[in-house]
């Protein structure tokens, strides 16, 4: 199995390297021909209306839900509170309607589209067909499950590993054509949270920001035109409007969610010219005050973060209430060179117990 290289993930690092090339990558059809390659204690393969999906479950029982597919993660349910039946779904996930449930929507998402001219933006995975690679544990307290696909003369691995408090999700792109090839790229994560008005984020104070459109997804919630829609805060709208392109500095510490925004949070690439600029920080946190839960997001390898709330379209998508964040390079596009590896990864932990 690749292995997260040069991210300092938690430990214990299990990823070892694959003993083969060719058979590692054969599509397997059934979750018990999975389960005989590559199933593992705490580690699942099963089906769920002809959509083959893993569960990792650790030790103290905090579990989640990799769809093979598509790569998405459906579930994760880290446990949070003391008590023995102390666990907590913390994505939003709605279900697919109609007769492909493999179209689920929210979770946690890997984009990567090509921007590489003004008019080819879209998913380059979005015909890409996930296999399993590899899979291992460490006595049930790390598991690592990883998928592949090619798209075009891209090989990309997504690595998957789930820790007692906390869990990774790392992409591994490798340019294998002649040409560069020119990425937008995220981690987007939908969050659950009890109520609206207790929905904030924290650590971010002092960074730069601006009104953005996220990047689009097969896993989107709100569409880009959806997130960027204005919504009125009175009679009259509201003064504090932001507008898109205009950098404005965070200067709280903790912001309430509970109105709509989408914004990105960089350095503007202007900045980026210069020999010494602010980045945003490697780490913040979400802060669900109704179920008094915060969970520390960390990310490597990206150079923005994608923040959102959908205000009061929430109710498009169930009880209670969500939002999208996690490490995007979208202001600024990544060029990989022939031979090249791009590499970049996402970390949610927490200490509720």
């Amino acid at each position: 199995m690749a292995s997260l290289l040069s991210f300092s993930l938690p430990k214990p690092n299990i990823i070892k390297a694959s003993s083969s090339t060719s058979t590692a990558t054969t599509t397997l059809l059934t979750p018990e021909a999975l389960d005989e390659k590559f199933g593992r204690k705490g580690i699942k393969f099963l089906e769920s209306n002809n959509v083959p999906f893993v569960e990792l479950t650790v030790r103290n029982g905090s579990s989640l839900r990799l769809q093979i597919p598509n790569a998405h993660v459906t579930s994760y349910k880290p446990k949070v509170y003391w008590k023995d039946d102390g666990f907590e779904e913390i994505l939003h996930t709605v279900p697919a309607g109609g007769a492909d449930s493999s179209k689920a929507k929210g979770g946690i998402g890997l984009v990567l589209n090509d921007a590489s001219d003004k008019g080819s933006k879209g998913s380059l995975l979005s015909d890409s067909d996930w296999t399993v690679k590899d899979a291992d544990n460490d006595a049930i307290d790390a598991l690592q499950v990883e998928l592949s696909c090619t798209a075009g003369t891209l090989d990309i691995s997504y690595v998957v590993s789930l820790y007692p408090l906390s869990i990774a999700t790392a992409v591994i792109v490798k340019n294998n054509g002649r040409r560069d090839v020119t990425l937008t790229s995220a981690i987007l994560s939908h969050l659950n949270f009890k109520k609206r008005g207790g929905t904030a984020i924290n650590g971010l104070k002092g960074c730069s920001y601006c009104k953005h459109p996220p990047l689009s997804s097969p896993f989107e919630l709100l569409s880009p035109s959806e997130a960027m829609k204005s919504e009125s805060s009175g009679w009259f709208g509201s003064d504090n409007e932001e507008k898109p392109g205009v950098w404005t500095e965070q200067d709280v510490s903790i912001t309430i969610l509970k109105d709509k925004v989408s914004r990105v949070y960089a350095a503007p690439p202007s900045e980026r010219l210069k020999a010494i600029y602010n980045t945003p920080p490697s780490k913040y946190e979400t802060l669900d005050q109704g179920r008094e839960l915060s969970f520390r997001f960390i990310k490597l390898g990206f150079e923005d973060i994608y923040l959102s709330s959908p205000g009061s379209l929430s109710e498009k998508f169930g009880k209670g209430y969500f939002i999208c964040t996690g490490p995007a390079s979208m202001l600024v596009p990544v060029v990989i060179k022939p031979g090249e590896k791009w590499r970049g990864a996402q970390v949610i932990e927490h200490d509720n117990l």
